[in-house]
Order: structure tokens, then C-alpha cells, then sequence
């Protein structure tokens, strides 16, 4: 199972260095919005994937605080979008 966390990591390492790219080079706050909150997802991602790797649940309540977080920050970022398209 060793093998099967190295390349789970690798893998979540690799796509968080293109999104940290677009979320650098992203042409519009929408692009960046969105490379955040995938961004986010990967980092719920990898501690879930720390916490199965350790086989223990100490870490549970934090996964659950960064997952709701990245939601309500994911919301409200299309709520001031949708606003600010509004407004034009």
C-alpha cells in the first residue's frame, strides 16, 4: 500500500503545481476563483489521504473544517461575481 500513497501523492503534488500555475497566471478573477477552490479540494484531498495513510482519525475534524471552508469561500466568491456582473 506504500507504493499506492507515493504515486496518490505525486499525483495530487503534480496537479497542485498546475493549479497554483493558473491560480498565478489565471487572466480573470473567475480563473483564480476557481484554481483556489480546486486548490483547496487537492489539500482536503492530501490530508485525507495523510489520515489513511497514518490510519488514524485525529485529523477528521480539520478535513471537515478546510471542506466546509473551501465551500462557503467557493459560494461566496460566485455571489460578489455574480454581483459585480450585476453591476455592469
Amino acid at each position: 500500500m506504500t507504493t499506492v500513497y507515493t504515486v496518490t501523492t505525486a499525483l495530487l503534488s503534480a496537479a497542485a503545481l498546475l493549479v497554483l500555475v493558473r491560480l498565478l497566471r489565471g487572466p480573470v478573477a473567475l480563473d483564480r476563483i476557481v484554481a483556489l477552490d480546486v486548490l483547496l479540494s487537492l489539500i482536503v484531498a492530501g490530508a485525507a489521504l495523510g489520515v489513511a495513510a497514518r490510519k488514524e482519525g485525529s485529523f477528521l475534524p480539520v478535513i471537515l473544517v478546510l471542506a466546509i471552508l473551501a465551500f462557503i469561500g467557493s459560494v461566496t466568491a460566485a455571489h460578489l461575481i455574480e454581483r459585480r456582473e450585476g453591476m455592469r
